[in-house]
């Protein structure tokens, strides 16, 4: 959870429309470095696959990958799946030694650029966290700040074998830009609210930054009920309904939260947003821990889902999510980190056993939640909910945005189940390679980056604003 405090009007950033032709010309350059990169052929064998494909058990095999997408995947006894589009490059060949591979888990809700307040402040209630350490250190951070803040976000997404981030921050075509030169996949939300950018800043980045075949994408977005006033929803509305496109927003994260929007409107946030038409396309909330009948029958009916973040709701004490409830009912569930700051880690293992551990104990049933479903959360559904619906599954065509989990390590063995394994005793430490768009980013504990530039420059920045 957290709120922009910086003020950008939209007429400043109309006076860089000069700039935009070197932007654009820019983001093309960027585009075809991507494409040079994974212009390459690779052959990943000797494995095992769990491709989340639906009602496909994991198998020994090997994927072949061209151009940044899966081309073909093997059993060891036969060809599973095909495409015709390969070419005759020799690929490069990897042995994975009988481990793992995956789809990436998806961090389907984070605030990457708060690397720079992890564990400034904790052990505080949330209002007095908020307002008195981690506002007035914000509003010091440049765009450059974040820059680095996000890149140091990475290398932690990268060992714990996330692939893409859906990220809601400041600064954001200075995150954008961290994310394309580290050659992660991101998807950006709009947190605008009535002390930041100005609404039409969403509009705006929406369509700039939707280009098929880019690392980067953007879905509208704005932070909360609360922190936003009755004109600027209205304005945040109307965009929804200009681009008939999905809208993200945290809501019913607490109960003082939703308890304020019924005494200010007389409706629960999301009962209140939808009588606005902010979900008429779709979209999700982040959070849904305090959730009303009314609630629940908005989300089954526009179809939205919702990003579960149980350690920062464990940490700040904001509740348990009621995720039965949800499946229940058929709400699609999906997985986030929530900030840095407030979880304090960004780490997928930890978010999957909290899910399944809180809500069994939620129901008093230990059977409440299975783990397989679970991994579904971090991985098909935030993929999904995302908007990445070519990285949901491991198959011809789809993006190779693949994990490899060693197997060869104490809390894997023995191997009974995989996926309970990696839900109840996986961690990091599994994490032995992280691949995105086709390129290795991290493995054997290696990153594809200057990790010590990085760590540099983020103590430079926070010896200087904290």
């Amino acid at each position: 959870m957290r709120i922009q405090k910086k003020v950008v009007t939209f007429d400043k950033l109309r006076r860089r429309d000069d700039k935009e032709k070197t932007k654009v010309f820019s983001c093309i350059i960027q585009n075809l470095i991507v494409t040079l990169h994974t212009n390459m052929k690779t052959r990943l064998y000797n494995a095992k696959i769990l491709s989340m494909v639906e009602g496909q058990e994991i198998f020994d095999g090997e994927i072949v990958i061209e151009d940044g997408r899966i081309v073909s995947i093997h059993s060891s006894q036969c060809t599973m799946h095909s495409s015709s589009e390969t070419s005759n490059l020799k690929p490069k060949e990897i042995d994975c030694q009988g481990n793992l591979l995956m789809p990436g888990f998806k961090n389907a809700h984070a605030h990457s650029g708060m690397t720079m307040l992890r564990s400034l402040a904790d052990d505080k209630p949330l209002n007095e966290w908020l307002n008195e350490d981690i506002f007035p250190v914000e509003a010091k951070l440049t765009g450059e700040d974040i820059y680095w803040a996000s890149q140091l976000a990475v290398l932690e997404y990268l060992t714990s074998g996330i692939t893409a981030c859906f990220d809601m921050y400041m600064e954001q075509e200075w995150v954008a830009r961290a994310m394309d030169d580290m050659g992660f996949r991101c998807v950006q939300t709009g947190g605008v609210n009535d002390f930041s950018k100005d609404v039409r800043w969403i509009d705006y980045m929406y369509n700039k930054y939707n280009v098929p075949g880019s690392l980067q994408s953007y879905q509208l977005g704005f932070h909360a009920e609360y922190t936003t006033n009755p004109d600027n929803l209205k304005l945040i509305a109307d965009v929804v309904k200009k681009n008939k496109a999905p809208l993200w927003v945290h809501a019913c994260e607490t109960e003082a939260e939703v308890k304020g929007c019924v005494e200010r409107y007389g409706m629960t946030p999301v009962k209140f947003l939808d009588s606005l038409g902010m979900f008429d396309y779709g979209g999700g909330i982040y959070h849904g821990v305090w959730m009303s009948e009314e609630d629940y029958e908005v989300m089954q009916r526009r179809g939205l889902y919702v990003v579960t973040n149980p350690g920062s709701n464990t940490k700040l004490a904001s509740g348990i999510a009621p995720i039965s409830e949800y499946l229940k009912r058929g709400i699609t569930v999906a997985i986030g980190t929530d900030g840095p700051a407030s979880n304090n880690c960004l780490d997928m293992f930890r978010e999957m056993f909290l899910v399944a551990g809180l809500a069994k104990l939620r129901e008093r049933d230990a059977a409440a939640i299975d783990a397989r479903e679970v991994l579904r959360m971090a991985t098909v559904n935030g993929a999904k909910a995302m908007g990445l619906g070519d990285c949901d599954v491991l198959a011809p065509g789809k993006r190779a945005d693949i994990i490899m989990i060693d197997l060869n390590q104490p809390n894997m063995q023995p191997i009974n189940n995989i996926e309970k394994n990696l839900v109840y005793s996986g961690s990091k430490q599994n994490v032995k390679m992280t691949m995105v768009n086709g390129k290795i980013l991290y493995m054997d504990g290696k990153f594809n980056a200057n990790v010590e530039e990085i760590y540099k420059n983020v103590q430079k920045v926070k010896n200087s604003r904290v």
